[in-house]
């Protein structure tokens, strides 16, 4: 069996620890042997949790190294670009946390420079593999739900109110390294499965308005803690997104709707109506879901190494769009993502 050599190229993501975690778990499949961060303490204690992996004081001895293939990118939002670029350029298959970017403007140089080097790209938009919605993208694709009229994807935590960011992941809620609170934190994903399931039938994105806002306070009053943003497609169908760092319990209801059918999931259940589907009469739970996707963490690694995955890959002009609708969703609010 073929075994990948990677590296870390910043470990501040809160998602790192379960990556290393993953990665631990396929050792005899992939190698971690170098690991950077901007803050020295930090890439070392994340490199002594991977047995084998050495802490690295620049970036550029990862490029250079030509036994590691591809890179993990966990560093704070705002260093993305300079790393990706640069990782691109030396040749180097690349996972990035997301969002790619701050903005349009970021995320297109990353975009470009990723299809010129040719490398294979991934993010952490893991909500493609739910079974749940895989089941919405593929009834929406053949039209069982008639003319798409209007979506709501909610995508909500505690983060805010339970202290989450206080310590190792402060950044996360400084607008300056991350480029937003909430809504780029888990708005971000429902905005992904907007891009993969709608675009194809709705179009572009013709127009964005927004509210965001802050009423806890715990990391100062700028960042935003939740908010609400309404997009509208080309085809005049309208998607809801709802994200918040401080809801305290219930949370991340789906609603589609169309003209011959609707689709809903609460609590974890999917429940169906469809004037073409025999059977989908939107008072049983539907059962018979597609099979759960792997992790987007793990998919990336099954495609270097040559498997087959279920989801495809999210490429990079989608993870630009994602980034650039959301700069555009900030906008509308009266803030920045810059």
């Amino acid at each position: 069996m073929s075994t990948l050599t990677t590296a870390f190229l910043g470990v501040a993501h809160i998602h790192t620890p379960g990556f290393i975690k993953s990665l631990n778990a396929r050792t005899a499949e992939v190698r971690v042997k170098s690991v950077f961060d901007v803050q020295a303490e930090r890439g070392k204690q994340r490199a002594g949790e991977m047995p084998g992996a050495d802490f690295v004081s620049s970036a550029e001895a990862i490029f250079a190294d030509p036994e590691i293939t591809s890179v993990v990118i966990c560093s704070e939002t705002v260093q993305h670009k300079d790393l990706v670029v640069a990782a691109a350029k030396a040749g180097k298959h690349i996972f990035c946390e997301k969002p790619l970017g701050l903005g349009a403007a970021d995320s297109k140089v990353m975009a470009d420079a990723i299809k010129a080097a040719g490398v294979t790209f991934q993010t952490g938009f893991f909500m493609r593999g739910d079974s749940k919605h895989q089941f919405i993208k593929r009834e929406v694709a053949a039209g069982n739900l008639g003319k798409i009229t209007r979506i709501r994807y909610s995508n909500c935590h505690q983060a805010a109110l339970d202290g989450w960011f206080d310590t190792d992941w402060r950044w996360l809620a400084d607008a300056k390294q991350a480029g937003g609170g909430a809504m780029l934190d888990l708005g971000a994903h429902p905005m992904d499965l907007i891009i993969d399931t709608y675009l194809p039938t709705e179009g572009e994105v013709v127009d964005v308005a927004a509210k965001l806002g802050n009423k806890g306070g715990r990391y100062g009053t700028e960042i935003d803690e939740y908010g609400t943003a309404l997009l509208t497609f080309a085809s005049g169908a309208t998607a809801v997104v709802e994200a918040s760092w401080i809801d305290p319990s219930l949370r991340s209801p789906v609603e589609v709707f169309g003209t011959e059918g609707q689709i809903q999931i609460v609590d974890g259940q999917v429940r169906y109506f469809s004037k073409r589907v025999e059977g989908a009469d939107g008072k049983t739970p539907v059962t018979d879901l597609p099979a759960q996707g792997t992790h987007a963490f793990d998919a990336f690694w099954d495609v270097l190494l040559g498997k087959s995955i279920q989801v495809p890959l999210i490429t990079v002009d989608q993870a630009a769009m994602g980034s650039t609708i959301m700069e555009r969703v900030y906008n509308a609010s009266g803030r920045s993502t810059n």
